[in-house]
């Protein structure tokens, strides 16, 4: 029996990640592969002729391989934290129905999926619990979240497309108590500059109920915007289009390479780390 999601709820905020997941799996095998989402597509029941219809468009294409790298990146920063701690946690904040977690899971780590609960209630149908895998619901502005996070060994926070979503004096003090709850942990994010929320604004923001983004997190410069904030963190980004990838594969035409630069340069398109400092 397939899963409904219902239009015009939080949970159809889950299907166009996942679909975006989907065709690039499609169109830049070579980049990026999530069979995973290839599969849950066709396990959900939700109407999908109108992202088809877009999925074919140039923008769209280019907006599958922004959310395929976002990932990428996520992962390049995760796996590198469980070499040296190998027992951690992974911690994807905002999950949805994302698997970037588990595409890094090395066999010992502990992987928490924490989102609203609604979301949690779909996860929960379509990517079960296991023995090292739990599903958490929380609203992360509530940090009583952090009392279910086994971080013993380690911890490694990983947020895609979630802070966007935040006002920034929540999103600071996130920050701050995480860097004094979790001493020796990593957070990895993406941000992205004013200007490209304004873009967003007119498409997912607005359709989750934002109609002003005068507050909301947004980010020109670490320097500026996040580094006076954290006084026991090492920050450093990398441009999250070109910063880990240089997109030089075949099947990337090289007018997705230019928009790629404009990203990361233009709109300030970055991944940032913080780790934690003992």
């Amino acid at each position: 029996m397939k899963t409904h999601i219902e239009k015009n709820t939080v949970q159809e905020t889950l299907v166009i990640p996942l679909y975006g997941r989907k065709l690039c799996t499609e169109q830049f095998p070579n980049l990026f592969r999530d069979e995973k989402a290839v599969e849950l597509i066709d396990r959900i029941d939700y109407d999908f002729s109108a992202l088809e219809k877009r999925s074919k468009s140039f923008a769209h294409r280019f907006g599958a391989l922004e959310v395929a790298m976002r990932e990428n990146d996520l992962m390049i920063e995760a796996k590198e934290y469980l070499k040296d701690h190998p027992r951690a946690a992974l911690v994807n904040l905002g999950c949805g129905l994302d698997q970037t977690a588990e595409n890094c899971d090395n066999g010992t780590c502990m992987i928490y999926n924490l989102d609203l609960p609604d979301v949690i209630a779909v996860r929960n149908e379509l990517l079960p619990e296991s023995d090292r895998i739990k599903n958490v619901a929380a609203d992360l502005n509530d940090q009583k979240w952090f009392d279910k996070i086994d971080a013993e060994n380690g911890v490694c926070f990983l947020a895609a497309g979630v802070f966007y979503y935040f006002k920034t004096e929540d999103v600071k003090k996130l920050f701050c108590e995480m860097a004094k709850r979790f001493p020796g942990g990593r957070l990895v994010f993406d941000t992205a500059n004013r200007r490209a929320v304004n873009i967003m604004l007119k498409t997912w923001v607005k359709e989750a109920g934002i109609t002003s983004i005068a507050d909301h997190f947004s980010v020109e410069s670490i320097e500026k915007d996040i580094i006076p904030w954290m006084k026991n963190a090492r920050v450093s980004a990398r441009g999250y289009m070109l910063g880990y990838n240089d997109l030089k594969d075949p099947s990337v035409p090289r007018l997705f390479r230019l928009m790629a630069k404009l990203g990361d340069g233009y709109m300030k398109m970055q991944i940032v780390r913080m780790d934690f400092t003992e």
